[in-house]
C-alpha cells in the first residue's frame, strides 16, 4: 500500500507527517482524505456519529451520508459503526430522530 511505503521511505507514518506540515483547514483536509482511503467504513461511521452526537442532529449530513452510501457499502458502515460505538446504527438514529424523519431513515 501507498501508506506503507511512505512510511518505509519517510520513517513516519502519512498523518504524522500531515499534522507536523499542515495547519487549519487543509489539515484536517488531508487527515480526512487518508482516513477515507484507509477504511472507508469506519471513516463514515465515524462522521454518521459525529452528525448525531451532543444536542441537536445534523440532518443534511446524516441524509447525504445514508442516502450516498446506500448501495455502495451501508452495510459494512453499519459493522464499523457497532464495533466502534457499541450500539447498532439504527439504534442511535432511532434514538436520536423523530417523526417522519426517523421513519424516512429506518434502516
Amino acid at each position: 500500500m501507498v501508506f506503507a511505503e511512505y512510511k518505509r521511505i519517510a520513517s513516519e507514518d502519512i498523518e504524522k507527517s500531515i499534522k507536523t506540515e499542515m495547519t487549519g483547514d487543509i489539515e484536517l483536509g488531508f487527515l480526512s482524505v487518508v482516513k477515507k482511503i484507509k477504511n472507508c467504513p469506519t471513516y463514515f461511521a465515524e462522521e454518521l456519529y459525529k452528525s448525531m452526537k451532543g444536542l441537536g442532529t445534523d440532518d443534511d449530513q446524516l441524509i447525504r451520508i445514508i442516502v450516498w452510501r446506500s448501495e455502495i457499502d451501508l452495510v459494512e458502515i453499519k459493522g464499523a459503526f457497532q464495533s466502534l460505538y457499541a450500539k447498532t446504527l439504527t439504534e442511535f438514529i432511532k434514538y436520536d430522530t423523530s417523526g417522519n424523519f426517523r421513519t424516512l431513515l429506518h434502516l
